[in-house]
């Protein structure tokens, strides 16, 4: 039986992975920072589909937090899977007014976190195989203003993923990642709550319209799958064409 670990499961896109990796076969174990209830609400989903679940709260940047989450996860076996997820949003301060802090706790979430996750799943693993997909973005090549944190997080992610899977691959753990664009989740909340904002957003898209979590969550799944047995070391962009219209006009 295959056991799924998912970071920020509680909703976006970790949500939407966490049930499908169910819909998979996988029991899972999902994270959540604060949301309770929303973690609850997701693990009874994966146990409508016959999986087994267990919502553990944990701050992906914490040493002591992770190694807590794999605990957790031990009791239901050895995970196979990993995803993350969890993640913060870009602040939109612009770079000289951005707080160190602020600047810190983001880049610890969405690059340490993953880090310190990756680290203890294959510790987990053993001798055993596996499968690991980070969750970046579009911005890790395409950077946007106010996001220097934010990018400089998802530009390092991808190295790191590449990284891994070179180190990794002569154990059997695979290592990829995927590059959403704009996923109406709650990152994208200004556009899932006012009509004219989200087609304004839209209107920037090639295939024309935003992404959806499920899709996402459809392209984690096969890079967990053993039809994705020979691919490690990849990032798969999922946004529509959205990151190809950065040159167009110049």
């Amino acid at each position: 039986m295959t056991l799924a670990v998912v970071t920020g499961g509680e909703s976006g896109i970790g949500a939407a992975c966490a049930v499908r990796l169910a819909q998979a076969g996988a029991d899972v174990v999902i994270t959540y920072h604060q949301d309770k209830e929303a973690a609850e609400g997701v693990i009874a989903r994966v146990k409508a589909e016959g999986r087994s679940g267990q919502a553990v709260q944990c701050d992906v940047a914490d040493e002591a937090s992770v190694k807590t989450l794999f605990d957790a996860a031990m009791t239901l076996g050895t995970p196979r899977w990993l995803v993350n997820s969890a993640g913060l949003n870009m602040t939109g301060t612009p770079f000289a007014q951005l707080d160190a802090g602020a600047f810190d706790r983001l880049v610890a979430t969405d690059l340490r976190g993953p880090f310190l996750t990756c680290r203890e799943f294959v510790r987990r693993l053993g001798r055993a195989k596996g499968r690991i997909v980070n969750i970046s973005s579009i911005h890790e090549s395409a950077p946007r203003p106010g996001g220097a944190a934010y990018d400089a997080a998802k530009g390092g992610l991808v190295q790191l993923t590449r990284t891994l899977a070179l180190e990794l691959a002569p154990q059997g753990i695979a290592v990829n990642s995927v590059a959403p664009g704009m996923i109406l989740t709650p990152m994208n909340q200004a556009a899932l709550d006012d009509p004219k904002e989200l087609e304004k957003r839209e209107a920037a898209i090639p295939w024309g319209r935003a992404g959806t979590a499920e899709e996402v969550a459809d392209a984690v799944a096969f890079l967990l799958s053993a039809n994705a047995d020979y691919i490690t070391g990849a990032n798969l962009t999922i946004d529509g064409a959205l990151s190809l219209t950065v040159a167009q006009g110049a």
